[in-house]
This record gives structure tokens, C-alpha cells and sequence, in this order.
């Protein structure tokens, strides 16, 4: 793609933390991690079965355009160990991404077993090479 492709595009970084935005941009390069939820209260942020993004770094640099492919809402407390490995992190078990989510929505105090979230699927597109990045 062309750096005109991306503009329009919404860009984030995955975490809540540098160190954790470039731990789960990893994954995201690797294929492991598939999968991203949200509470329900921050909003839709753009997402949209099909809708692109572009995932930075830690540093701001788009590293990855991924495709949202499956959207839906769940509560904390029923998300299954399906969606539970597609989010890539640990080992990949229902009760790590349970203990790993709990620390991050509490961390936002947002918190509560039974919350909602949107929990999203989505497919790499492209690498976006570093080195080209900045022109990006």
C-alpha cells in the first residue's frame, strides 16, 4: 500500500503501555494475536466488520494494517477460550486471559465480571516495513 492508503486510516497502538504495545504488536506480526476486546463504554472507536487499521509501535510508527473481520459484544465473564487463544497472549489459556485482562481493566478501573465488551477478530493485511515506516 501506499502512504496515501494509510492516511485516512485509524491508527493505535495495542496495551496499555509501551512495553505492552510493542509485546502485542509482536504478536499481531507473528499471527498469533487475532483477536482485541474493549469495554463496551469506550465506544465502537471505528471498528466495523472490514474496517482497516493501522497498528503502531511503541515509538508512533505504523508497523501493521490489519482487517477487522468479526465484531460482537460479550460480557468479561462469557468470553470463551476460543476468543481467549485469538488474543495471542501467554498461554493462551481462557484462565491467562482472564488474570491478564482483569490487571488491565482494573489498572482503567473499569473493571466488573460481568461488563461488556467488544470483542473484535481481525486479520493481518501487510507488514509495514520500519524502514519505510516513517514515510508512512
Amino acid at each position: 500500500m501506499t502512504s496515501a492508503d494509510l492516511s485516512g486510516l485509524e491508527r493505535f497502538a495495542f496495551g496499555d503501555s509501551p512495553q505492552m504495545a510493542d509485546e502485542l504488536l509482536a504478536l499481531v506480526l507473528a499471527g498469533v494475536k487475532t483477536g482485541t476486546c474493549w469495554p463496551v463504554a469506550e465506544g465502537l472507536k471505528g471498528s466495523a466488520d472490514g474496517a482497516r487499521y493501522v497498528v503502531l509501535d511503541s515509538a508512533g510508527h505504523p508497523r501493521a494494517l490489519i482487517e477487522s473481520v468479526h465484531l460482537e459484544q460479550k460480557r468479561f465473564d462469557e468470553v470463551d477460550a476460543d476468543f481467549a487463544r485469538s488474543e495471542g497472549e501467554g498461554d493462551l489459556s481462557l484462565e491467562t486471559w482472564r488474570r491478564i485482562h482483569e490487571e488491565c481493566f482494573t489498572r482503567q478501573d473499569t473493571y466488573a465480571p460481568d461488563m461488556m465488551l467488544w470483542c473484535e477478530r481481525f486479520r493481518l493485511v501487510e507488514v509495514i516495513d520500519v524502514k519505510t515506516a516513517g514515510a508512512r
